[in-house]
């Protein structure tokens, strides 16, 4: 993540704060976030370096036409200061921020099949014993993990993976 993402989301999120648009312009960077995100030509138009500034900005604002008036601002201000291969990392920073400053966290849960509901329920009630913040599980899919998972809640992680025990076996076997 560049400095300059966070400083431009950390300055829009103060902006939509104090206009009391924050649950808007969060609205505009998880659409944007996910376009961005699912759409590789659309990644690769925003960091070409061949493609105009106002180019770049008049297929953002075809695809998203809807956007807040504090959104479209932004689109106008990294223009101006020629950033707008910077859009999507200053989206997903602008989320992560949203929520730190809503209290709330994401728990990634990585396992190697997709969980079922009545295991994010238990998954997602440990977890409350652990945080005093809102919490939503994120599940994602590593079949390399062989088995187990792998939980990651803010800057802790707990890895009870196959693939951990066995890189853990080997290492004694290697010690040995």
């Amino acid at each position: 993540m560049s400095r300059a993402a966070i400083r431009y989301a950390k300055a829009l999120l103060s902006l939509a704060l104090d206009r009391k648009k924050a649950d808007k312009v969060n609205d505009d960077m998880l659409s944007i976030a996910n376009g961005i995100n699912s759409s590789e030509e659309l990644g690769e138009v925003l960091r070409n370096s061949i493609v105009r500034a106002e180019d770049k900005k008049n297929v953002i604002d075809k695809i998203f036409p809807n956007t807040n008036s504090l959104t479209k601002d932004l689109f106008g201000l990294l223009i101006q200061n020629n950033r707008f291969a910077s859009l999507e990392e200053i989206a997903n920073q602008y989320l992560v921020l949203y929520k730190e400053h809503n209290n709330e966290e994401v728990a990634t849960v990585t396992t190697a099949i997709a969980m079922s509901k009545n295991m994010e329920s238990k998954v997602l009630a440990k977890i409350k014993d652990l945080t005093d913040k809102a919490v939503t599980v994120e599940n994602i899919i590593d079949e390399s993990i062989i088995g187990g998972f792998i939980l990651r809640v803010g800057d802790t992680q707990f890895d009870a993976s196959i693939s951990n025990k066995l890189s853990n076996l080997k290492r004694e076997f290697t010690l040995n």
